[in-house]
């Protein structure tokens, strides 16, 4: 063979509980390492490049000459050897010539009648001042969708704020045109919305339960948690409402699961108490987690150090996670759900998200943003729904976004996981929706690792849980 060289971004060693577990970051591919496969990734670590000279002097005493040509022949197959004289290949860039959506955001109101201090809605005011959205604007998103959803057998409709359920007229009205209209076309309609809780009553919970809405609620915690950043716009703290009205709706409400979203902030870390709080005492099914790093006022965004120690916070429930998976038992952390799910399914993204492909959110006016984050930002925007997507120009944004080469995303382990992170915490943090965010990247790459560990000692233990708990929550996604 000739001189061969290990490259190094396409292979990341992982030990789980004495096995090497080798991953593989183009496709977010697993596999267990034998002798051979761990002798020659280590020799390839030691030195810069390999002929079969060293290659058979340091390994052929352990190993035969067709057992290293196999494991060779599967390095090379997988990009992780390569001919040491060989040219860099350049990352692939997808041509995008249509926008085949799934999701359409309606901001329905920009007015909130709370006034939580890490909300990122650059548009955000009170309820007095709120804009709403007109039904014909919301009726002509919904035919873009169509339009764009050709394709697709199912489309999916997010009613966002402000407080969405603070323009429920609107969500009926939509709601009633939506449904026989996609079954005219042979498509299901599915509808979401994230609230606040506080104007929820009896009567709205069983019209959603009769439409099935995946529902998600913003909550902090407990009240003496809950009740530091989430206040009405006067400064009452809301969790005896937002409490109050969570068990009416779990009471009422078996359509769907629904779960909760936590909103991490300097002074509201305690992620063990919070869950503990809003899966066991509340009733919820699942709890996610999102640390505030970019929010308006810094004082309440989380520091480098509070950061990593929510990371660590975040482990110490994953392991309460993988210890209860093994049992076969789901303890409802909706953030190792997602984690396993990327791993197990071998996640391969071009880009972070849906937005602006997938998925676009649409303003009071009806101008199309990449998703409901940019909704009142300075970012440019991609057309309207009366005169449709300007797609030249927003084909040309999901381009760039795929090669974040500059920033150093493409020797990144986890960049099949992450793509780069978020666009609006980028701009947010940097002004940039492209730059990377950097106080996110070696957490987030200790937390995948954490996620190759927790996969490993499950599928061990109880690989079934997988097909009962995890599957099942992505076919109701």
């Amino acid at each position: 063979m000739g001189e061969l060289t290990l490259i190094r971004h396409n292979a990341h060693q992982v030990e789980v509980e004495g096995l090497s577990m080798l991953m593989h970051p183009p496709t977010t591919s697993l596999f267990e390492m034998d002798a051979v496969s761990r002798d020659v990734y280590a020799l390839f670590r030691r030195h810069k490049t390999v002929g079969s000279g060293l290659m058979q002097a340091e390994l052929g005493g352990r190993h035969g000459p067709q057992e290293l040509a196999d494991c060779l022949r599967s390095f090379l197959d997988l990009d992780i050897l390569r001919d040491a004289d060989a040219p860099e290949i350049p990352r692939p860039i997808v041509k995008v010539e249509e926008i085949p959506l799934s999701t359409i955001v309606l901001n329905v109101n920009t007015g909130c009648n709370l006034a939580c201090t890490y909300c990122y809605k650059e548009d955000l005011t009170t309820p007095a001042k709120g804009e709403k959205m007109a039904f014909e604007t919301a009726r002509a998103s919904f035919e873009l969708l169509l339009k764009q959803a050709k394709d697709r057998d199912r489309v999916n409709v997010v009613f966002f704020g402000g407080e969405p359920l603070s323009n429920y007229p609107l969500i009926r009205q939509m709601v009633e045109y939506a449904e026989p209209r996609a079954a005219e076309l042979g498509k299901i309609v599915d509808f979401s919305l994230t609230t606040n809780a506080t104007l929820l009553n009896a009567q709205m919970i069983d019209w959603l339960n009769a439409h099935r809405f995946a529902l998600t609620v913003s909550m902090d915690g407990p009240k003496a948690l809950h009740d530091v950043n989430r206040r009405t716009v006067g400064g009452k703290g809301t969790y005896d409402l937002v409490a109050r009205n969570v068990k009416l709706l779990l009471e009422r409400y078996r359509a769907r699961p629904v779960g909760v979203r936590v909103t991490l902030t300097r002074g509201v870390t305690d992620v063990i108490g919070i869950h503990d709080h809003l899966k066991n005492d509340l009733g919820f099914a699942e709890v996610g987690f999102g640390p505030a790093t970019s929010g308006p006022v810094s004082v309440f965004n989380l520091d480098e150090a509070g950061l990593k120690q929510a990371f660590e916070d975040m482990k110490t429930l994953g392991r309460r996670y993988v210890e209860a998976a093994c049992r076969g038992e789901n303890i409802g952390f909706s953030n190792m759900h997602q984690l396993l799910t990327d791993i197990a399914q071998g996640t391969k993204k071009a880009v972070p998200c849906g937005a602006g492909l997938g998925m676009l959110a649409v303003d009071k006016k009806g101008d199309l943003h990449l998703c409901h984050r940019f909704v009142g930002s300075e970012q440019p925007t991609y057309g309207n729904v009366e005169t449709g997507i300007e797609i030249p120009k927003l084909a040309a944004f999901i381009e760039g976004a795929q090669d974040r080469s500059q920033f150093g995303c493409k020797t990144c382990r986890i960049r099949s996981i992450c793509a780069g992170g978020c666009y609006h915490e980028s701009y947010a943090r940097q002004g940039d929706p492209f730059a990377p965010v950097y106080h996110y990247c070696d957490l987030m790459r200790d937390w995948v690792d954490f996620g190759v560990e927790s996969y490993v000692r499950i599928m061990r233990s109880n690989p079934g849980f997988f097909r009962s708990h995890l599957e099942p929550r992505r076919a109701k996604a």
